[in-house]
C-alpha cells in the first residue's frame, strides 16, 4: 500500500489538473462563444399593431437594408428617435413612445436590422446599428414638419446611438437608458476593465461574434464617439443595482461634463426606471430634450 501511495497521488493530482483545465477552458472560452451564438440568434417576437397615432413606415439604409419603423408627426417641433434594447423590436418601446407622444414630440421607433419586420442580419449587439441610425436621421430630415432632432435609446439602442452620435451631428440630445459597451475593443476603454484578467472573455466573445457574422468591432468606439460629436448633448442613465452600469456612465459622464448629465436610478435593475418610478423618469427625459431641442438658441432661431 505504500508504495501504490505516491501512485495513487499522482493520478489524482493529474485528474484535479485537468479538471482544472476544463473548468478553465469552458469559462473563458465556452461561456463566450455560447453567447457569442446567442447573440445571432433571429428575433421570432410577434408584430403588433403601432400605438394610437403612429403609422407603419419603412426607411432604407445606405447598404440597402429595408427598415421596419413606426412614426408619429411632431406636435412641438421636436421629433425622438427611439431604438430598442437586444431582447426585442419596436413593440418593447411602445411604453416610452406613448409617453413622448403624450409630451407633444414627434416619434419615430426604429426596428434595427433583423428586428420585427425589418430586413438583414441580426447583431444583437448593434454592430451596424450606425447604418440603421443614419436612415431614420435620412428620413426625418426628408420630413417639411420636422425641426430638432433627438434620440432615446434602450441598453443596445443607447450604445448604438452613442456610437452614431459623431456620424450625425444632427441628433442635437442623446438620452441612453442602460448602456455600457458593444465589444472588447469598448469595453477596455474603461480603466478598471483594462487587465486581461477583466477582459479576456470579452476579447473571445468579439471575436467569436465577428467570426460568425463577418461584422467588425465597430467603428468610432463610443468613447471616440462621445468626444467626437461636439454639438451634441447626452444624459446617461445608469440602474442603480447594477455597478458596472453606474461605472460606464459615469465615465462617459466625466469626458463631456460640460454637455452631459448623470442620472443613477436607485434600486432598479437594467432598463428599469422608467417602470418603477414613471413620472419622474418622464420628467428627466422631457426636462432634456426640452433644453436641447425646443429651448436652445439655435432652435430658437429658427
Amino acid at each position: 500500500m505504500t508504495k501504490d501511495t505516491p501512485k495513487k497521488r499522482k493520478y489524482l493530482i493529474r485528474i484535479v489538473g485537468l479538471v482544472l483545465i476544463l473548468v478553465v477552458i469552458a469559462l473563458y472560452i465556452g461561456v463566450p462563444t455560447i453567447m457569442a451564438v446567442a447573440a445571432i440568434v433571429p428575433d421570432n417576437s410577434s408584430i403588433a399593431e403601432p400605438p394610437q397615432g403612429f403609422t407603419e413606415i419603412t426607411v432604407e439604409t445606405d447598404d440597402h437594408i429595408r427598415l421596419s419603423a413606426w412614426y408619429l408627426e411632431s406636435a412641438n417641433g421636436a421629433t425622438i428617435i427611439l431604438v430598442h434594447g437586444a431582447g426585442g423590436g419596436s413593440d418593447s418601446t411602445r411604453a416610452y413612445a406613448q409617453m413622448l407622444q403624450e409630451q407633444g414630440f414627434g416619434v419615430l421607433a426604429l426596428n434595427m436590422r433583423g428586428y420585427g419586420n425589418s430586413d438583414g442580419r441580426i447583431n444583437r449587439l448593434g454592430w451596424n446599428g450606425t447604418r440603421d441610425i443614419g436612415a431614420g436621421v435620412a428620413y426625418l430630415q426628408g420630413q417639411d414638419n420636422v425641426g430638432a432632432i433627438g434620440a432615446l435609446g434602450l441598453s443596445m439602442g443607447g450604445e448604438i446611438l452613442l456610437g452614431a452620435a459623431s456620424s450625425y451631428p444632427a441628433l442635437q440630445a442623446i438620452a441612453v437608458d442602460g448602456a455600457t459597451a458593444r465589444a472588447a475593443n469598448e469595453y477596455i476603454a474603461l480603466p478598471m476593465n483594462q487587465p486581461l484578467y477583466r477582459n479576456f472573455t470579452h476579447h473571445v466573445f468579439s471575436f467569436m461574434v465577428g467570426a460568425l457574422t463577418g461584422d467588425s468591432q465597430p467603428q468610432p468606439t463610443l468613447l471616440e464617439s462621445i468626444k467626437a460629436a461636439e454639438t451634441t448633448a447626452f444624459l446617461f442613465i445608469a440602474a442603480g443595482e447594477d455597478d458596472e452600469e453606474i461605472a460606464f456612465n459615469t465615465f462617459y459622464n466625466e469626458v463631456v461634463p460640460d454637455r452631459s448629465s448623470l442620472w443613477v436610478i436607485p434600486d432598479v435593475g437594467h432598463t428599469g426606471g422608467f417602470s418603477r418610478y414613471p413620472a419622474e423618469y418622464e420628467q428627466q427625459l422631457v426636462s432634456f430634450f426640452q433644453a436641447y431641442l425646443l429651448d436652445s438658441p439655435a432652435n430658437m432661431s429658427d
